[in-house]
């Protein structure tokens, strides 16, 4: 990570002397079947104009054997990130011959061995710069172009590219597929896919517009593909943005692609757009993860217009592509699908993220200030994302609807095919709806942190309306009575605010719900009258989104360390099991253990979990056979199992299928009641044997591997340790499973004795290893010590680290010491 990691200055410097036209990239595959075969050959053709004599095209990869240009071989000058190109003219024709290495870490091409049939299956993947991993390229979103792939694969094989082939022919076992050209288009955006895929194929119409549809997936997953579904969502959404937008879908054909080993949740490669495969749910799917899959389908098709249509010139507007497509994911889910209540899941777990994310030290603006390619990495963040989204959301209410569409169209009408940055769109958002949209993107795009609202309520009506760090917003306050125990809404004001404190007319009412509605991006607390209210009546709402809020800011507030965990878990005790919303039931049993386990004092950690399991196993029992909270439950029920080990026997039950009626035993399912076991030391090698027996596909062989990691023995978790930092051969999945297994069941006994060595190994592993690879284990492995001394007496001593690496570990600084202080907290807390 060296001259591979690209500056914001230099490549500038590059796109400013430098006009690529066209690329060709000429791949041969035929050799993937051999797992001896690391590489591949490939032939990369870049034409473009210059204003200077001296450039260089990317490549990572592991060799290059000849450079042309204008048809005259020049000496191979490469670094391991780029190749110098010399001796330019005003047009110029660069030949660059190379190998390319077979990734593991799903960056670059991929390669899968599928454990079921032996299917060798690859796809690419290149955000934000891994495009030169499988081709010679000038890799930055500016520099677009016209791009062809030739791909030469085995017969049999599908094989697949952004745009539809334009020719075909085979010999000798091998096809050799070419595809149409592309239109203009960034390095990061192309993508290839080829193996023994199942394709299903339909088409969408509108007027004299015919779209091929496809969606694909390994054979060995087909049955799980869920193909109606997913292509029912795809013809809605394409509706939906065709007409919102005004610009007809423009990449030709619309393939969907679920892939092994994905080390994101989806990318938008504008006519070929890859899924990871845990999307495809191998056994029962709860309506939240059904949401989720339709958003995540709406959030890239959102991309093919905002963010391949037009691109940011460079990543610190990667706002401009992901606070849209994250935004939109959710508005097109309520505008044109069954799902209907999608804000909900959004104010509940999507803008947790972002609350998270802008309380670390390395909170930045939406329009972030990235320098290169390492901090553009990590940006893929829930300020980018989750804030983002919300920030637009609240933009919808304060220009208005319609206004903010018809911007967007203008947006795309006069970028097309080009590349933009945040006055851009201000241009055409202010025009569109007449407000001052420079204001707004001060106050919300271009500033850090968040609002906290609070209210200070008064007599005879009056109250304050308090925020930290004042902005404006615009909100509704909901005022709620108890009638029996229920809550029930009697009316919402419209609120304007902008100081640190506003005086309002409020009606008496039990719960005053601050920002009901989510029209903006606040933390809101609860006043004590309030807060009693809702630990009599939170499951009694009708309404899930305020429902949703109520959660959100009890959370909050427990993080926070104002909220006590143990009033807290009395709460979800008491009302989850009444929830009737999968996907905020799915939040609430997430935080519940996470609270016992990093916000309660040691002494009491153990008592809350062996509680936390009775309740979960409890509510198991008692939730609607067959229903989405039976299934939530039981998962609720293997995690807190893997914690304590009282309920063996039960986790046992439900093993054998003598478990409560409805509940659906999958392969998932079953591999966390097993490993629940293994963790706390009661199963080991030969039911982790049987159960792999049983389930011997590629997400079986990923399970298996973290239950083996999880066996609670010294020697076991060692070798978890040795093979994390290692064993190169591992895939960014079982890395992952690797990481879980080193960490299962809370016991600091086995792993703190590693607490040192982890701040000997990371800088070296940030130099080594890809920065995917390097995150999860700078990330996945950071010792949860109850002291930050280890970790600050490294920051002292490597004060020139590299700023994405210090950023990490100061991110992971702040996680811990957050813990330590919300632990001492308890104490002063009402309980």
């Amino acid at each position: 990570m060296t001259t591979a990691n690209l500056t914001r200055t230099e490549t500038a410097a590059r796109s400013g002397s430098v006009d690529l036209h066209r690329l060709r990239v000429e791949l041969d595959v035929t050799g993937a079947t051999d797992p001896a075969n690391t590489g591949f050959p490939v032939t990369t053709t870049l034409e473009f104009d210059a204003r200077t004599t001296e450039t260089w095209a990317d490549f990572l990869g592991e060799a290059v054997h000849d450079v042309e240009v204008d048809g005259q071989r020049r000496e191979v000058e490469w670094d391991g990130a780029r190749i110098r190109l010399v001796g330019l003219a005003e047009h110029n024709t660069v030949v660059i011959r190379a190998t390319g290495a077979y990734s593991r870490s799903g960056e670059g091409l991929h390669r899968f061995a599928d454990p079921v049939d032996g299917g060798v299956y690859l796809y690419t993947h290149d955000e934000p710069a891994d495009a030169r991993r499988f081709m010679a390229c000038f890799e930055q979103p500016d520099m677009k172009a016209a791009v062809t792939v030739v791909v030469t694969a085995p017969e049999g094989w599908e094989v697949l590219s952004n745009q539809s082939p334009a020719t075909t022919s085979a010999q000798d076992g091998a096809q050799t597929v070419e595809f149409a050209p592309t239109l203009p288009l960034s390095s990061y955006l192309t993508c290839i896919a080829a193996g023994p895929y199942t394709r299903v194929s339909a088409e969408w119409r509108r007027g004299d517009l015919v779209v091929p549809l496809s969606v694909l997936s390994r054979a060995s997953m087909a049955e799980h593909l869920a193909a109606d579904e997913i292509l029912e969502v795809t013809r809605q959404g394409l509706d939906f943005f065709a007409e919102a937008f005004a610009f007809p879908y423009p990449w030709g054909k619309y393939d969907q692609i679920f892939v092994p080993e994905y080390n994101i949740g989806a990318m938008e490669n504008p006519g070929l757009v890859t899924f990871a495969e845990s999307y495809l749910y191998r056994g029962a799917a709860t309506r939240a993860q059904r949401q989720a899959r339709a958003n995540t389908i709406l959030h890239e098709m959102a991309h093919m217009w905002f963010g391949d249509l037009v691109t940011m010139t460079w990543w610190d507007d990667l706002w401009l592509k992901e606070s849209f497509a994250d935004y939109m994911g959710s508005h097109a889910s309520v505008a044109a699908t069954e799902f209907t209540d999608a804000w909900v899941a959004f104010a509940n777990r999507r803008k947790a993220w972002a609350y998270t994310q802008d309380q670390l030290p390395s909170t930045h603006p939406i329009v972030a200030d990235i320098a290169d390619l390492e901090a553009a990495k990590l940006n893929f963040d829930g300020i980018t994302y989750a804030k983002g989204a919300a920030v637009l959301k609240q933009l919808v209410a304060f220009a208005g609807e319609d206004a903010f569409f018809e911007g967007a169209r203008r947006y795309f009408a006069r970028h097309a095919y080009g590349n933009t940055t945040l006055e851009d769109l201000l241009v055409e958002l202010e025009q569109a709806s007449g407000r001052d949209m420079r204001t707004w993107a001060q106050a919300w795009l271009q500033t850090t942190g968040m609002s906290t609202l609070s209210v200070e309520r008064g007599e005879n009506g009056t109250a304050v309306l308090v925020q930290t760090d004042p902005r404006p917003h615009r909100l509704q306050i909901g005022l709620y009575d108890l009638q029996d125990d229920a809550l029930v809404l009697r009316e919402r004001i419209p609120v304007d605010i902008a100081e640190e404190r506003t005086p309002v007319a409020l009606p008496d009412a039990d719960l005053v719900l601050l920002n009901d509605g989510d029209l903006t991006y606040a933390k809101a607390r609860l006043d004590l009258r309030s807060l009693a209210a809702v630990e009599r009546g939170l499951s009694s709402l009708s309404d899930p989104l305020a429902r949703a809020l109520l959660w959100s800011a009890l959370w909050n507030a427990t993080r926070d360390g104002e909220l006590a965990v143990e009033r807290y878990l009395g709460i979800v005790v008491a009302h989850a099991p009444a929830e009737t919303d999968s996907a905020l039931l799915g939040g609430v049993v997430l935080n519940a253990p996470f609270a016992i386990g990093h916000y309660l004092p040691q002494a009491a950690v153990a008592e809350a979990r062996a509680a936390w399991l009775d309740a979960t196993w409890a509510a198991l029992g008692e939730a609607v056979h067959g229903s989405d909270a039976q299934l939530v439950w039981a998962r609720a029920f293997a995690a807190a199992a893997a914690f304590d080990g009282r309920r063996r026997l039960d986790v046992s039950t439900l093993l054998i299928g003598s478990g409560p009626a409805g509940l659906p035993m999958d392969a998932d399912l079953r591999w966390e009641l097993l490993t629940a076991l293994v963790a706390t030391g009661h199963a080991g090698a030969e039911e982790i044997t049987e159960e792999q027996l049983r389930d011997h596909t590629a997400s079986g062989r990923t399970a298996a591997l973290a239950a083996a990691a999880s066996t609670p023995s010294v020697a076991v978790r060692a070798a978890d340790w040795r093979a994390a930092w290692g064993d190169l051969t591992l895939t960014n999945d079982h890395l992952d499973a690797t990481i879980r297994g080193f960490g299962a069941g809370g016991r600091r006994d086995l792993v703190a004795a590693f607490d040192a060595e982890y701040f000997s190994r990371i800088e070296a592993a940030w130099a080594d290893r890809s920065i995917e690879i390097a995150r999860r284990l700078v990330i996945g492995l950071y010792p949860d010590a109850q002291t930050t001394d280890l970790v600050d007496a490294w920051l002292d001593a490597h004060p020139d680290a590299p700023a994405a690496l210090r950023r990490l570990v100061l991110e992971q600084r702040d996680h811990q010491q957050r813990a330590i202080r919300v632990r001492r907290a308890q104490g002063g807390l009402a309980g």
